[in-house]
């Protein structure tokens, strides 16, 4: 019987040293091409402003989840990512670098490259293998339902690190015309016709009445806005992709629409996230 060669300590250094050599090739490569090819920032911002017109992906820009009591909004990963796009010379990615299923927990790693600059953020962190489900926590065993959990967990941390690379400008006026895309900024429809269409729309495709909907926003509907509307937009989005339920959005216990007016939160134009109403 022949005997197989196991490599030795001194080939394993060298295929070692010939791993190190080409990732760090790589790498001087990708920084090299970037510098050479630098990045057209009106062309950037042109593209930006194209990509968040689109009513697609303004659909898909904003999240609102509950949170200790409350909610907790922001820009969602798809958003993050075509900024990357539009913004060019990033490159990022996530990825599972061990599992201890045993332990139950998973080792993430999320970055984020700008190869231009040569400006790099990562976020490395361990993620259980349990959800919280019903104010308490749910051990996973399904390996698809881990891997889901993980990515889920990664994307946030994927988001963090692009929107961290990118200007603080080109963040902030991408979001605000995704907003204003999804507020319907120039449309010719009247608020009260808006309004009735977004009432009649959750009412036939997830059966919520207006009552609920009253109970979401925390406002009377007499009182709603554009920025409003754009919520409802959102959140009708993220039901339909199977992203959020019905029962985890709109409490069931409809609630007194005069009580609405005592905890509706005040309409402050100075306050950056206002959205007039069209036609005020």
């Amino acid at each position: 019987m022949n005997d197989i060669a196991l490599p030795n300590d001194r080939t394993a250094s060298q295929a070692t040293a010939v791993e190190q050599a080409r990732a760090v090739a790589e790498v001087a490569a990708a920084v090299r091409v970037a510098q050479d090819f630098p990045r057209d920032m009106s062309r950037a911002v042109e593209q930006m402003r194209m990509s968040c017109s689109q009513v697609s992906l303004a659909q898909r820009a904003f999240y609102s989840v509950p949170r200790a009591g409350g909610r907790v909004e922001g820009s969602t990963v798809h958003l993050a990512k075509e900024l990357a796009r539009c913004f060019g010379n990033v490159e990022y990615g996530m990825r599972e670098t061990r599992r201890d299923d045993e332990a139950g927990i998973s080792e993430v790693l999320a970055w984020a490259w700008d190869q231009e600059n040569n400006v790099r953020q990562s976020r490395g962190f361990v993620v259980p293998h349990q959800i919280m489900k019903a104010g308490g926590r749910k051990n996973l065993t399904d390996l698809s339902d881990i891997a889901n959990n993980n990515n889920s967990v990664a994307a946030r941390a994927l988001r963090e690190c692009i929107l961290t690379l990118l200007p603080v400008w080109f963040r902030d006026e991408a979001e605000l015309i995704a907003s204003r895309t999804l507020a319907g900024d120039g449309t010719t429809q009247p608020m009260p016709k808006r309004i009735a269409d977004a009432l009649a729309y959750f009412a036939r495709e997830f059966n919520v009445t207006p009552e609920q909907i009253e109970a979401r926003l925390a406002r009377p509907r007499a009182k709603w806005t554009s920025g409003d509307l754009a919520t409802l937009n959102v959140i009708g989005s993220e039901i339909g992709r199977g992203e959020k339920t019905v029962q985890g959005e709109f409490p069931e216990q409809p609630v007194d629409v005069k009580d609405l007016t005592a905890i509706a939160p005040p309409l402050d134009p100075s306050d950056p996230d206002f959205v007039a109403p069209v036609g005020s």
